[in-house]
């Protein structure tokens, strides 16, 4: 009988399946059982991906009868080997080459295991005392790694586009409280503001409007979302241009900062990308700061991916981000925790007064007179899990060097991969990386129409996925269809790379063959 079975003289009464002093044990067996499939099914994965299509799958998942319980978790789990297990996208194989998905390092699992067991709740202090205190530390730490200040503070999120949400809203709050002040508004709404909480009044039907996002044309999809969530819409967001590079031009900034004043609009914030998406390019972050001071524009610096260079050789990349009025930070990217652990970062703690509500059955405001840390008050969440305790086994057990190793080991990697397109015919590669993402299209001919090498990169991308070998991404540069490798598994080799671009090509051709002659001429 399996060691998860219940047996006749241990019925499957519910309460047996909570975990507590009585079912320890039950709970012992169970993760061992778990976690020895588990590790046995990663040490044998041979590809990322089974190639396994929707259509495939969706009637093995569609044919579990849900209100039918096994009663057996051994059951349970050779169930999951077919619904799951066996088709996942495993990113820890080195052919996995697509997204910013890391794998992920042994102590943050062992912290995953810890905090979901405990099951702390990061929202009040009387629900997690320890875990606040090492968020809190965690967050510390990080703001010092940016430079940030005395004054810093910040939250534990979801993830970057949260993190930029956050962001936003802040930097909202502040320009309305600004131009809300500077305008005269009465003393007992100027103390509202100060003091936190829902932003209301007649006058805010003004400014509003005027309020102007400004960033890059390769920024985060999460920068327009933000300004429609938080009600501007998505007309406010001004893109600016980027270079050669794909790093924001700032004098295309400046002028369109020079722009909205001349048009009577308010530059609430300015979005700088310390590694964007699409290129692993970093905008030039002094100049940034420069123009940010100038104009009166809240600066924020989405580093979602970049973070990694806090604790790299390459640390002088960021220089600038210490003058960041906000940063995005996701160590489920860079320093290769297990989703979710994100954190969004500020200069000025009292601006987090902006997210500030309080409950009187929850975190009234008698504790913050007692000065009792309830994480709520800083947080667009309430119930939040403990995902900083992965982060800090990491640096207690393996150290933040090691961490920074491992993202200049992908860097360089990428470096090296660079080489390789820039020399190979068959390939035309879009810029140099400053991190770890390469852009890249299979060149079919120079006498081929642009719009057969867009089918033949997009059939070559799908054909791999379907494959299993390998799982590459894509995007669109200049209205084209390019391909893309996001290095993060420092396991993946040059000859790794090589393969798949060998493998592309081999798609590629095959396609190029079945297309009828009249569709290969030359316009």
């Amino acid at each position: 009988m399996s060691l998860l079975a219940h047996s006749a003289e241990d019925p499957a009464d519910s309460r047996t399946y909570l975990l507590n002093n009585g079912t320890a044990h039950r709970y012992h067996r169970a993760v061992t059982e778990s976690v020895t499939r588990i590790s046995a099914k990663i040490a044998g994965t041979a590809r990322p991906f089974t190639g396994i299509t929707v259509d495939g799958l969706a009637p093995t998942v569609d044919g579990v009868d849900l209100d039918a319980p096994l009663h057996d978790a051994a059951a349970a789990l050779d169930e999951l080997e077919e619904v799951y297990l066996r088709d996942a996208v495993y990113f820890h194989h080195p052919r996995y080459l697509a997204h910013l998905n890391c794998p992920v390092v042994i102590p943050a699992l062992v912290g995953e295991a810890v905090l979901s067991a405990v099951n702390s709740s990061l929202d009040t202090w009387d629900q997690s005392a320890g875990g606040t205190l090492i968020e809190r530390r965690l967050i510390d730490w990080t703001a010092r790694r940016i430079g940030l200040g005395g004054l810093a503070d910040g939250i534990f999120t979801s993830g970057g586009s949260q993190s930029n949400l956050q962001a936003m809203l802040l930097a909202r709050d502040e320009a309305c409280r600004r131009e809300l002040t500077r305008d005269g508004t009465s003393p007992k709404f100027s103390v509202r503001l100060e003091q936190g909480g829902p932003l209301s009044g007649a006058r805010l039907t003004d400014v509003l409007p005027r309020l102007r996002i400004l960033t890059s044309e390769c920024s985060h999809f999460s920068i327009r979302k933000s300004a429609t969530l938080l009600g501007m819409g998505a007309e406010a967001v001004i893109t600016v241009p980027s270079d050669g590079n794909k790093r924001m031009r700032t004098d295309e900034l400046a002028a369109e900062l020079a722009r909205c004043h001349r048009d009577g609009l308010i530059p609430m914030a300015v979005v700088a990308t310390a590694g964007t998406t699409d290129f692993g390019s970093i905008d030039p972050l002094p100049e940034i700061a420069d123009l940010c001071a100038r104009h009166g524009a809240w600066m924020h610096v989405d580093a979602a991916y970049g973070c990694g260079l806090l604790v790299s050789r390459r640390r002088e990349l960021l220089s600038g981000i210490e003058r960041a009025d906000s940063v995005t930070v996701d160590y489920h990217k860079s320093f290769f925790q297990p989703v979710s652990s994100s954190a969004i970062l500020v200069r000025d703690r009292s601006t987090l007064r902006h997210v500030t509500y309080h409950a009187d059955y929850l975190n009234p405001r008698r504790m913050a007179e007692k000065r009792i840390p309830n994480q709520v008050d800083k947080s667009i969440q309430t119930t939040r899990r403990f995902d900083a305790l992965k982060l800090w086994l990491t640096l207690r057990i393996m150290g933040a060097p090691a961490v920074g190793e491992l993202f200049d080991e992908v860097i360089d990697r990428a470096a090296d991969a660079w080489k390789l397109l820039h020399d190979d015919p068959r390939f035309d590669v879009v810029v140099e990386p400053q991190l770890s993402t390469l852009v890249f299209r299979y060149v079919p001919g120079a006498d081929r129409d642009p719009e057969i090498g867009d089918r033949v990169n997009l059939h070559a991308r799908d054909a791999l996925f379907a494959s299993g070998d390998a799982i590459v991404a894509g995007t669109v540069v200049d209205g084209r269809h390019y391909l893309k490798f996001t290095l993060l598994n420092p396991e993946t080799t040059l000859e790794d790379i090589a393969t798949v671009l060998d493998l592309i090509a081999e798609h590629a051709g095959a396609f190029l063959a079945e297309q009828p002659q009249p569709a290969l001429s030359a316009r």
